[in-house]
């Protein structure tokens, strides 16, 4: 099953009531026991299309690390797909060990964000727009 994962940024993540209650409104709930410290995470409520949201402060490392990652892969069809295929058979391999799926991803996602870093100083990459 597809999942959409979104990134919203904020200046501060704390007090993390400032934009709780608008993404409660919209059907996210927040999920308070999320060990990465870097964001506050969300997810849709029972029922609805599997939707992560991933709120990140602005400037951050983290929050770039994102940003620099999504560009790299529009910009770089190959790694795209080669991507796209490891996450497919992590899928297939882990349908039920969500933990095993996402530290199945980790060296491809190393291998590519060091061809990210050198891409981002062969570029000048700067974070765009909001794809909002």
């Amino acid at each position: 099953m597809p999942i959409i994962d979104i990134q919203i940024s904020v200046r501060s993540l704390e007090p993390v009531e400032t934009y709780k209650t608008k993404l409660e409104n919209i059907g996210f709930i927040y999920r308070a026991g999320n060990p990465d410290l870097t964001k506050r995470y969300f997810r849709e409520k029972p029922g609805r299309k599997r939707t992560h949201i991933h709120v990140r402060e602005y400037g951050s490392w983290s929050e770039q690390f994102a940003l620099l990652f999504r560009d790299y892969l529009r910009a770089n069809e190959n790694d795209c797909r080669k991507y796209a295929e490891m996450k497919y058979n992590l899928m297939k391999l882990f349908q039920k060990e969500r933990d095993l799926y996402v530290e199945g991803k980790e060296p491809i996602i190393w291998e590519i964000m060091s061809r990210a870093s050198k891409w981002s100083q062969i570029t000048g990459w700067k974070t765009g727009k909001s794809d909002a």
